[in-house]
């Protein structure tokens, strides 16, 4: 692998933005400084004043495999994240048959290390009678157990309340959780139902996976957390109401932290009327109110982490009526470009944008050396050029299912590069076929 030096870069990292050159020896970052020097034997590749960010880390998708690999699979949707500038994901257990054991935890990393364009790390799913499972994990095992606090997935929801303070009380790992409650969607369905039978439209599906539903387990999320002080992040967070949950602490005096995801900060229920079904998932998009006061919980540090949730399902799922339809979305390919959006809008920085996509989730899960554009770490990079709009259309979509929600909208800015463990593995609207990624290092012991 040829040594690289990225000139003439807008470098966005750790809350600064400087202009450097960037010199990557082998896998690693050598040195960051004004000007570098390429020497003998370097690959240069002129940034052009573009913006250079840390490799994005996201720490929450679906890719399918194994089980489901007619919607997307650990190669297709990688890919899509290296065109995102996604470098790192952590990928979530409901998968068939589920990841709640460490043996099959093993199995999704022997396939990852043959398949994954982009760095990966795995989550043991939690059931109601798989707490050995959980205890006995290692540190750097799983990024987490992940913990269905409501009826979203097949037979991972955890309902017991003894299982629930077991987890709480005993994981050697952070929890993470889908926080929804089960007893309010059935009632709030069945009240549809009365209404409109099997046909319900899709304009009500906020109303079933509700503001109440989720607000009910998020807060006994946070009860226990406290109660346990538990190492808790508590994903993708939808309303207003729950954000007064959480702190805005230093990231590095929490030990509660919660994530928003891009389509949370992008749509909102009137979009249901053009994009129906195709934004339908749990928990659901809501309300104009509740999306910007998303947007002020990561301006004001209440929000930690930007991630994707990313969750494909095939057009003809899709399609179907509002009880059969999947619930979920593809996203990686368009996150960072539609987070940038709000850039453009004057409404969140680039250093913030960096911080919540890169920065933070490296320092919420341990990831030992990702997440940041420094000497001797991993070069995982990412080259934006915020001035050149990108229009997602159905040929340039690369997600395995062939859709996209955001499909016929101009972004304002494009993805022009990724460089994977020191690889260049995306350029120019290609993704290079021979770049592997690697599985990350964790270290992320939850003291008692």
């Amino acid at each position: 692998m040829a040594d690289t030096l990225i000139t003439n870069a807008r470098l966005i990292n750790e809350g600064a933005i400087s202009e450097v050159d960037v010199l990557i020896r082998g896998d690693r970052i050598e040195r960051v400084d004004k000007t570098i020097s390429a020497g003998a034997n370097v690959d240069v590749y002129d940034a052009e004043g573009n913006c250079l960010l840390p490799g994005l880390i996201d720490d929450q998708v679906h890719f399918r495999e194994p089980g489901g690999t007619q919607k997307g699979d650990i190669a297709t949707e990688s890919a899509a994240a290296l065109a995102g500038g996604i470098t790192s994901f952590m990928e979530m257990p409901n998968v068939n048959p589920p990841t709640v054991s460490r043996d099959l935890l093993q199995q999704k990393y022997m396939l990852a290390e043959q398949k994954s364009r982009t760095n990966y790390a795995f989550y043991l799913g939690a059931t109601n009678d798989n707490i050995d499972q959980v205890q006995s994990l290692l540190p750097g095992e799983a990024c987490g157990v992940k913990v269905f606090m409501g009826a979203s997935t097949g037979n991972m929801l955890v309902d017991k309340p003894a299982t629930l303070e077991a987890i709480f009380s005993s994981s050697p790992v952070p929890v993470v959780t889908h926080c929804e409650d089960t007893p309010t969607i059935l009632a709030n369905e069945q009240h549809a139902r009365e209404q409109y039978g099997e046909n319900v439209p899709i304009q009500y599906h906020p109303l079933i996976r509700s503001a109440e539903a989720c607000y009910i387990s998020s807060s006994l999320a946070v009860e226990l957390a406290h109660r346990h002080h538990t190492r808790l992040h508590v994903l993708h967070l939808t309303t207003a109401r729950e954000l007064e949950l959480f702190s805005n602490l230093a990231l590095d005096q929490k030990h509660i932290t919660v994530e928003v995801c891009v389509h949370h900060l992008f749509f909102d229920d009137s979009d249901y009327a053009s994009k129906k079904g195709l934004i339908k998932c749990n928990p659901a998009i809501k309300t104009s109110d509740d999306r910007q006061a998303l947007l002020r919980g990561v301006t004001d540090n209440l929000v930690d982490v930007i991630a994707t949730d990313h969750a494909p399902h095939t057009w003809e799922e899709k399609q179907q009526p509002y009880f059969q339809m999947p619930s979920g979305l593809p996203l990686v390919q368009h996150a960072l470009l539609s987070v940038l959006e709000h850039y453009h809008r004057g409404i969140l920085s680039l250093e913030l944008i960096v911080q919540k996509m890169a920065h933070a989730p490296a320092i919420i899960f341990g990831v030992v050396d990702r997440g940041f554009v420094r000497e001797g770490y991993w070069a995982d990079l990412v080259l934006v050029d915020l001035n050149r709009p990108y229009t997602v259309a159905k040929e340039n979509v690369l997600y395995k299912c062939r859709w996209s929600p955001f499909e016929g909208y101009s972004f304002r800015s494009s993805i022009m590069a990724t460089w994977i463990n020191g690889e260049l593995a995306y350029h120019k609207n290609r993704v290079l076929d021979n770049v592997r990624g690697k599985r990350l290092e964790i270290d992320n012991h939850q003291p008692r």
